[in-house]
């Protein structure tokens, strides 16, 4: 155990944000570099090394929190490094990117705050680094077999790496431009700065995984084409079809999904443009949809100098507190105020969208909406609260619906899908096609990171084992379990 009364002597302390009127000026991380280390010691001497440790169960991957929580007390940075490694392949991204469910099921949070299980991880691998402790893992011999992965997101990228460890021959088949998926296009620069996914790349391409931009599995190279090439394919394509609002006004100018947006404003950081095609600079901006690709879009408006951020949500405002229909250690929804909700803008929940109106050259000027609430379990309108707001740039971050189809990816494979319109996998990961099996969101459907690279992980066992035979390669999930939530 770390500290016996660390839970009780020391308060919850998190990373320090750099000011607003200075952040939003530029794209770096909204974190004040280095203000986690002075603390982060005590604040992983809060954990309880409790015998059942429920932070197991609220995390996916299996993180071995608890002992890597002692290692960082004791500021032994090797050891929680390699205990940290043991069972998530890119801590960096999870540590800056993910909601954090094992806090939400920390023992220490049914009274107290809960110990801050993201800032240890985060400060952990980020010392590994810059000690030098995160080195390329080459197999000892090769297994002479090959594997083909479709997308390079978390899930793509966590099960290539454990395949090429175990041996295999492994390329990752990315259609954009550059290797990280959403990791990349998807996460604006301020929430996590590119270079971490560059070095775990270049990590991986020293370890002997090969990397295909620009291809595009079903367009560029047809799939069945693809598994008569390699002796196994895994689909990480992710589910990338966004939800769409189907009313009047919808074909405006100026109305866009968020995957439109934002990596345009992330493709202005890695050089690609001097100024994004689509910006808010001086615009009324309105994101549809209250989640965290939303506020990304809020934070990346504010940085490009939007006039005014008016965020929707068309469900009721969270409570601030758990509720009694969300108990611990479930995840609970709460009123989460994000990096770039402190920057400004205005939330807006239990409202609908009616219709957007134009001017007179097709673009988007206003947005009607009308004030809802359930009756009876269903969202009614509320009569006599309709009005509209200036919008001049409308964002739709109302999360995704599957996997795309429109490419031929899952026809030229011929795979069946399930009642959710998601890639259907058994218990191995394996699809209905000899050798092809899915891992992340194109198989399980939305979600969050740290299950895109449980998935990957768990996938490439599975795929281990139909290649030779028996795998050592941990699986930490199987396909049908879910979050830890009501």
């Amino acid at each position: 155990m770390a500290d016996p009364k660390g839970f009780l002597t020391t308060g919850r302390e998190v990373a320090t944000t750099r000011p607003v009127e200075e952040r939003v000026k530029d794209w770096n991380e909204v974190y004040v570099p280095g203000s986690l280390l002075p603390i982060i010691s005590k604040q992983a001497g809060r954990c309880m090394d409790c015998g059942i440790p429920f932070c197991h169960n609220g995390c996916p991957l299996g993180n071995l929190i608890p002992e890597w929580n002692d290692y960082a007390y004791r500021e032994d940075w090797s050891a929680a490094s390699e205990r940290l490694h043991a069972t998530n392949n890119f801590p960096e991204f999870t540590g800056r990117l993910c909601p954090a469910p094992c806090e939400a099921a920390c023992v220490l949070g049914i009274n107290q705050p809960a110990v801050t299980i993201k800032n240890v991880e985060v400060s952990i691998i980020d010392k590994a680094w810059d000690s030098g402790d995160v080195t390329p893992q080459p197999p000892e011999r090769l297994s002479g077999k090959t594997v083909a992965v479709i997308g390079s997101g978390p899930a793509g990228l966590a099960a290539a790496q454990q395949l090429t460890r175990a041996g295999h021959t492994v390329a990752v088949y990315e259609r954009a431009d550059r290797i990280g998926g959403l990791l990349r296009y998807g996460i604006p620069e301020f929430k996590m700065e590119k270079v971490h996914i560059n070095r775990r790349i270049e990590q991986m391409r020293a370890e002997g995984t090969k990397f295909r931009t620009e291809i595009e599995i079903g367009r560029d190279i047809d799939a069945a084409k693809l598994r008569q090439r390699y002796d196994a394919v895994v689909i990480a394509a992710g589910a990338t079809v966004s939800r769409d609002l189907p009313v009047p006004g919808r074909e405006l100018g100026g109305i866009h999904f968020a995957m439109e947006y934002l990596p345009l404003a992330n493709k202005v950081q890695e050089g690609d443009f001097v100024a994004p095609p689509i910006t808010a600079e001086g615009k009324h901006v309105v994101v549809i949809g209250g989640g965290d690709t939303g506020a990304d879009c809020v934070g990346t408006a504010h940085r490009q100098g939007a006039a005014s951020v008016t965020q929707l949500e068309i469900m009721p405002k969270p409570g601030e507190e758990r509720s009694a229909g969300q108990p611990w250690p479930t995840f609970p929804m709460l009123y989460k105020v994000t990096s770039a909700h402190e920057e400004g803008g205005e939330r807006v929940y239990s409202v609908s969208t009616t219709h957007f109106e134009g001017d007179e050259d097709g673009n988007v000027q206003f947005l009607h909406l009308v004030e809802v609430e359930f009756v009876d379990g269903k969202l009614e309108q509320k009569p006599g609260t309709e009005r509209k707001i200036p919008a001049q740039l409308v964002t739709l971050a109302m999360g995704f619906t599957g996997t795309d189809q429109a490419n031929g990816l899952v026809q030229q494979f011929g795979l069946e899908l399930d009642e959710r319109g998601n890639i259907a996998r058994d218990a191995d990961f394996a699809t209905n096609v000899d050798g092809v099996f899915v891992a992340g969101d194109a198989g399980r459907g939305q979600s969050l990171i740290v299950w895109a690279i449980a998935e990957g992980r768990s996938a490439a066992r599975g795929v281990d084992r139909y290649l030779t035979g028996a795998s050592e390669l941990p699986a930490p999930i199987r396909p049908t379990d879910r979050a830890l939530t009501v």
